[in-house]
């Protein structure tokens, strides 16, 4: 089956002068700056109903962390009980479980830069030092047709963008 060839222009309104497409700029102006108002009324309005939903919701949030703090000091209390002697991390209750988790270690940096030095300093450097190779693409934007050379580098053209950019007038007395 063969491909049909996109036609450009059909069905879009296509200005037919200077004059027309000077006006479907401001058409577009017009058109953004009314997205802007639609895109600005609702951010207000849904700003309104998270503020109403947090107020709701916190002390909902503080009744959870009460009953889970006195609940865990429940199960401490009552720990091998639960566990059957530490056989088990989870306790399986009528209405839902409660389970101990060791949280996996985790390593914690203060000024890196002292730590890289002192690593050096004790030798240990090849177990706690990584060296990281990357491709430098900015040095061969520099130089294109050298990096052509390399085997699986391309160097492509930018392309080109067509932008609409409708005059704004800020009127508010602040400046830009």
């Amino acid at each position: 089956m063969a491909k049909k060839a996109k036609t450009l222009g059909v069905n879009l309104p296509v200005p037919q002068s200077v004059d027309e497409a000077a006006t479907a700029v401001r058409d577009i102006g017009e058109t953004n700056r009314e997205i802007g108002r639609i895109n600005a009324d609702a951010n207000d309005r849904i700003a309104v109903i998270a503020e109403e939903a947090a107020q709701k919701v916190l002390p909902l949030q503080e009744r959870v962390t009460a009953l889970t703090e006195g609940l865990k000091v429940f199960a401490e209390a009552n720990r091998a009980a639960l566990t059957n002697g530490g056989k088990t991390k989870s306790a399986n209750l009528v209405t839902g479980a409660i389970s101990w988790r060791n949280l996996p270690p985790k390593v914690s940096l203060r000024k890196v830069e002292d730590v890289i030095a002192s690593i050096k300093k004790l030798g240990f450097g090849k177990k706690f030092l990584r060296v990281k190779e990357e491709v430098d693409k900015e040095a061969m934007l520099k130089e294109p047709e050298k990096a052509r050379t390399v085997a699986g580098v391309t160097v492509g053209s930018a392309g080109e963008e067509f932008i609409v950019e409708p005059f704004e007038v800020d009127v508010s007395g602040t400046q830009a």
